[in-house]
């Protein structure tokens, strides 16, 4: 049987806690997955060699910090990211801060992301941090800022994918990247998150990419394990 090749609609979490252990773990992966994240863990241990490493070898990479300061910072960050080969950024969904990252990445290739609602927090939550909006509303308000103010794309939930994917064709944007964490494949373990859907719900309902760390990377074998969400989204 021929085994699937790598597809870059799946971006693989390296939440691990060392350089050392995700490099491992892309060995044993191998050519099976094509686009990595690298979050703030990896980060404070030597992400951003590592990242550099990784597109030396031809994987494209998505550097998830959540930029989260006042405009000025946070554009000179962007700027300075800009350089550096990543594919996607993440900043916190804020008109201010997006904006900000909008101007500092200028005309480089580097693709801003706004994070709508962490997909870990539910209605209950956002109430305790003093929203007056449900998950879903503050998504749309996010979705339609990041819109205006020139991202290319959010960070969504897989519930609110269509949403996203929706209002982007609205808004004349077909490329509008919807990037979804709390991807989980048929039988998996929901570990911290709250708003989750399997590969195939997510990318028929408007994801352009799936995030998925320990389905994979806590597997007994990651390589299968990806292998077997690249079948499961090949057909969608």
């Amino acid at each position: 049987m021929t085994m699937p090749a790598s597809d870059p609609r799946l971006i693989v979490a390296l939440d691990l806690p060392t350089v050392r252990e995700a490099e491992a773990l892309t060995d044993q992966i191998g050519n099976a997955v094509s686009f990595y994240k690298i979050g703030l863990q990896l980060f404070a241990s030597g992400g951003m060699d590592m990242a550099a490493r990784l597109k030396g070898q031809g994987h494209q990479i998505f550097l998830d910090w959540k930029l989260h300061d006042i405009g000025a910072t946070v554009e000179k960050a962007a700027a300075a990211l800009a350089g550096s080969g990543a594919d996607l950024l993440t900043v916190h969904g804020e008109p201010q801060v997006m904006a900000a990252a909008v101007k500092g990445k200028a005309g480089s290739s580097l693709k801003i992301l706004a994070v709508t609602v962490l997909t870990s927090l539910t209605d209950a939550d956002l109430t305790e941090m003093g929203y007056g909006l449900s998950a879903t509303a503050l998504v749309e308000r996010r979705i339609a800022q990041a819109l205006d103010l020139g991202c290319d794309g959010v960070v969504a939930s897989p519930l609110e994918a269509a949403l996203a994917r929706s209002m982007a064709i609205k808004a004349g944007r077909p490329e509008f990247l919807v990037v979804t964490p709390g991807v989980r494949p048929a039988g998996a373990a929901l570990d911290d998150q709250a708003r989750i859907a399997t590969p195939k719900d997510a990318l028929t309902s408007g994801a352009s990419h799936l995030v998925v760390g320990r389905p994979i990377t806590a597997a007994s074998d990651p390589r299968a394990a990806a292998q077997a969400i690249v079948r499961e989204i090949s057909a969608v």
